[in-house]
């Protein structure tokens, strides 16, 4: 993983100014930088009869600057640094020096590398989304790019982001991305962890607590149990456990800190489903994303790396066109009955009670992560208690806990309203993401264009929060008529999964 001090950081900011001379004066500097450091390796040895490639940097912190540079030439969203990278790993290259190349497929597992690129180069709104979010983070994660394809959901997820991590609120900078890692580590996204391990460090994190959760203060140890349970189980909270973080004496919460905290929470619990369910792959700078072995079949050509063919690109096909296109069109069979009856309507108190409780015994379909076999390994349980707690359905297994009718506590009338009392324009924040998730449409689907898409949308949401103990009186015939199986499997497997 590529952590970095204050000094090394500080040789990218210039990057990510608006100001294209800006940008300029610091790209001369990590140019004559690389080359010093090149130019002290010495001699580059004669070619011998069966040489390698070229000699890899003895210099650690070169290898870093040059998978810096890799990422700069791949995913910067200023022409000018991508382009100038790219000539500075070719004349690094040229002086016989071996450079890094891309691991992986891209961003993401499924979907092409030359689609997610192209998206900010058709469209203004992504490319600008993308310019800002670099000058922030002087980086351009995976997440974001493939979260391009919604441009307008972008925008808020990352202003959302930006306020909960780097704006005035009542945690600590540091606190606030260990809070992080312990919830993508409760979910085993490896991903998520070494994105903040470094998030970390950079802001003055102790990196003793990376030892392990028993390192950290004990104030945040505390946190673990609200952390396993908002991740897998959060039909089983009670006001007890806000109670003992709340008057833990020395080590006790403000409610302020812990309302940041149990957003922090949940934001990344969230985004680790999202991470999983959308296969990002590991960053290109950071362990996993690169590699500085030569390519086995053909010389690498770092002219091929910003168009994304510095690597294969094999996407497999699941299902294959023909049988998604079949089962599309069943879908939308059954959306247009849905829509033809309407029985929802007609439906009594009763009848709802036993919709949810169906939509509960027929997500048990899926094999969940409690019933294989598995320990999550040493580097990311470290960052969480109690391994072996994981989802666990309780209709299943005929266990009787209260859940929660969102008409008896909901968001809007009571959740909004606490929030933003204690973390001012958190809710108003989270809110319009909400509002955004829940109505965004493009009214297609596969080919098909005009669609209604509301009724499966209403499903997936009311399905997923089903999965959480969470009822809505409400149209649970839906789910019966949209949801195809496949698509419940999913559901479950990425909003539940325990492990990566």
């Amino acid at each position: 993983m590529e952590v970095q001090d204050q000094e090394s950081l500080a040789r990218w900011d210039g990057l990510g100014s608006r100001d294209a001379s800006s940008r300029n004066e610091a790209m001369e500097n990590i140019c004559q930088e690389v080359m010093r450091r090149v130019e002290a390796i010495g001699p580059i040895p004669a070619p011998a009869p069966s040489p390698p490639a070229s000699v890899s940097p003895p210099n650690s912190d070169l290898n870093d600057i040059l998978a810096h540079l890799l990422m700069l030439a791949s995913r910067c969203p200023f022409e000018d640094v991508k382009e100038r990278s790219i000539r500075l790993l070719q004349a690094v290259q040229d002086l016989g020096v071996r450079i890094p190349r891309p691991l992986g497929n891209g961003p993401s597992r499924f979907i092409p590398e030359k689609e997610i690129l192209q998206v900010s180069k058709v469209d203004a709104r992504t490319q600008s989304i993308f310019e800002d979010a670099f000058a922030a983070l002087r980086r351009l994660d995976n997440i974001s790019l493939v979260m391009g394809f919604h441009p307008q959901y972008l925008e808020s997820f990352l202003r959302t982001q930006h306020y909960l991590l780097q704006m005035d609120g009542p945690l600590s900078l540091h606190y606030r991305h260990y809070i992080g890692i312990m919830a993508a580590a409760r979910h085993q996204c490896s991903y998520l962890v070494n994105l903040h391990v470094n998030d970390f460090l950079q802001v003055g994190g102790d990196l003793k607590w990376l030892n392990g959760l028993d390192e950290a203060p004990q104030k945040l140890q505390q946190l673990g149990e609200l952390n396993k349970i908002l991740a897998h189980r959060p039909w089983l909270l009670t006001k007890e456990h806000i109670e003992r973080l709340l008057k833990a004496e020395e080590h006790s919460w403000s409610l302020a800190e812990l309302i940041h905290a149990v957003v922090l929470l949940t934001h990344y619990h969230s985004l680790a489903s999202f991470t999983f369910g959308c296969g990002i792959m590991p960053e290109i700078h950071c362990d996993g994303g690169h590699t500085f072995r030569p390519p086995s079949l053909s010389q690498y050509c770092v002219c091929d790396i910003a168009n994304g063919n510095g690597h294969a690109n094999h996407h497999d096909d699941l299902f294959g066109n023909q049988e998604v296109c079949g089962e599309v069109e069943v879908l939308m069979e059954r959306m247009k009955q849905l829509q033809e009856c309407r029985d929802d309507e007609e439906a009594s108190q009763e009848e709802m009670a036993t919709r949810f409780e169906r939509e509960k015994t027929e997500s048990m379909l899926v094999v969940t992560a409690e019933d294989e076999e598995g320990v999550p390994s040493r580097d990311i349980s470290r960052h969480f208690e109690d391994p072996s707690y994981g989802y666990k359905d309780f209709s299943r297994r005929g266990e009787h806990v209260p859940t929660l009718r969102v008409q008896d506590y909901s968001w809007e009338d009571h959740g909004f309203s606490l929030v933003n009392r204690l973390y001012p324009d958190v809710g108003q924040m989270l809110d319009e993401k909400f509002q955004m998730a829940y109505n965004l449409t493009y009214n297609t689907m596969a080919t098909h264009k005009d669609v209604d898409t509301s009724m499966l949308r209403r499903a997936i949401w009311n399905y997923i929060h089903c999965m959480f103990g969470i009822r809505y009186v409400a149209r649970y015939s839906s789910c019966d008529l949209s949801l195809i199986l496949k698509c419940r499997v999913f559901m479950l497997s990425q909003h539940c999964r325990d492990r990566c």
